[in-house]
């Protein structure tokens, strides 16, 4: 077998598409698999829609992904060689000039270059769904140029795929429909025919093709989420494509090792933002601390405390954008000294023990402070945890009355981290400090 070439071809008209990120991926995992090459070709030939913008996006997109090409190139680059292959197939009659009427201007003629087509049945192999046939006589002569100068899609494709020597076709299953007009094109130039391989649509929840318009974004959109690219490649690699196996996570090596056709399936694979976001929080908690803090830019007024918030942080947070919402919010207790409310202090006080918040947060300094230092949550719970039970067992507010008031004068919020995790992390002298202060409030 010929050395595996394939490639993956975006339109600089738009973003980097969730979709296109697929099927680069699928591409470059059957390329490397196969010990061949994964070309980038970029297909901006649609001169008023492409932008260099999207051209940078895309490019960017699929860096960051890790799907580091053999080769890149532009199809615009390539007009010379179309033309000279365009006036080969007129010079053969097996394309004709013709000047016709433009469909969107009245009165005015345009030139176009259309296929000689010999009107029959073409049947070709897909790795995925067998073998297809398109009967090609409702085709009639198709344009493939607008002039000699100015190729349209199906033919630079074919022109190009012919040329950097493409062996295998791996895209999307809304392009079967083109095939037909591809092979003829194919056979008119001399272009071998490579292995075609169709991949199912990625769906919605309504079970239509995943679009802008029913919520899928760019991949630079879920980057900039704080999607790790590891954990997109992950999903992406199995929306589509199984490995045979119960395994959930692959880095892009493994993925590259595992990969193969006879794993793509038939069936619509169906994009699910929630087992996405799993993907990605195992992802977070694979890295180091360091590497956490840094890849999700996180920043805090005090680093030790910071680092001493990764755990909670791999805990709670899917995303690094979640992440840094938790250091600004629910997690902000651990940098600035809480805000506290006697009526909130006092909450889960029982009516028949008034005093009783007080007296419980003055009795817990005493076990605090024999704490060691460096101190874990579990071992906190263990300490504290008898005084919440002796006061259970007096049937009046029970442990609330006690964990309550502990919690909130720590954090000054209703919603917050146990207050075992936070005595561990804030450390002895912070935790003590808090407590007096709320007791003042409740003595005031």
């Amino acid at each position: 077998m010929n050395k595996v070439v394939t490639r993956i071809a975006p339109s600089p008209t738009g973003r980097f598409h969730i979709g296109t990120a697929r099927t680069a991926l699928f591409n470059y995992l059957f390329a490397r698999h196969m010990g061949g090459s994964f070309l980038i070709r970029v297909e901006d030939t649609d001169r008023e829609r492409s932008k260099p913008e999207f051209e940078k996006d895309i490019l960017d997109g699929l860096a960051g992904l890790g799907l580091v090409a053999d080769e890149t190139v532009r199809q615009s680059e390539r007009v010379d060689r179309h033309t000279e292959l365009l006036k080969e197939l007129v010079g053969r009659d097996l394309a004709y000039v013709s000047h016709e009427e433009s469909k969107t201007e009245a009165g005015k003629t345009v030139e176009v270059v259309r296929l000689r087509n010999p009107g029959r049945e073409v049947t070709f192999h897909d790795e995925v769904r067998g073998d297809i046939t398109f009967d090609t006589t409702e085709l009639g002569d198709f344009v493939i140029a607008r002039s000699l100068t100015d190729p349209l899609y199906h033919f630079a494709v074919v022109a190009d795929d012919m040329d950097m020597g493409v062996t295998h076709v791996i895209r999307g299953e809304d392009h079967i429909s083109n095939t037909p007009r591809q092979i003829l094109i194919q056979e008119a130039i001399g272009a071998p025919r490579p292995v075609y391989a169709h991949l199912p649509l990625i769906l919605d929840e309504k079970r239509a093709k995943l679009s802008k318009r029913s919520g899928a974004t760019s991949v630079q959109d879920y980057l900039d989420e704080g999607i790790l690219p590891e954990a997109l490649v992950n999903y992406l690699a199995l929306l589509g494509w199984n490995p045979g196996d119960t395994r959930e996570y692959f880095t892009l090596q493994e993925l590259v090792d595992a990969f193969s056709l006879e794993g793509i399936q038939k069936s619509g694979a169906a994009w699910d933002r929630e087992k996405l976001l799993s993907v990605n929080q195992h992802w977070m908690r694979e890295l180091t601390t360091d590497a956490f803090i840094t890849r999700g830019n996180l920043t805090a007024p005090d680093e030790k405390l910071l680092i001493e918030s990764v755990p909670l942080l791999k805990e709670r947070a899917r995303t690094f954008s979640e992440a840094r919402e938790l250091l600004s919010g629910e997690l902000s207790c651990l940098f600035t000294k809480p805000e506290l409310h006697r009526e909130l202090l006092v909450a889960k006080e029982p009516t028949e023990r008034p005093g009783m918040t007080e007296t419980a947060l003055e009795s817990l300094q005493e076990p605090i402070k024999s704490l060691p230092e460096g101190i874990s949550a579990e071992v906190v719970k263990e300490s504290l945890m008898p005084f919440a039970d002796a006061e259970e067992a007096k049937g009046k507010g029970g442990r609330g009355a006690v964990l309550w008031p502990l919690r909130y004068a720590l954090s000054g919020r209703e919603r917050s981290p146990d207050p075992f995790t936070l005595i561990a992390i804030l450390g002895k002298e912070e935790t003590l400090s808090r407590l007096e202060k709320a007791v003042a409030i409740l003595e005031g």
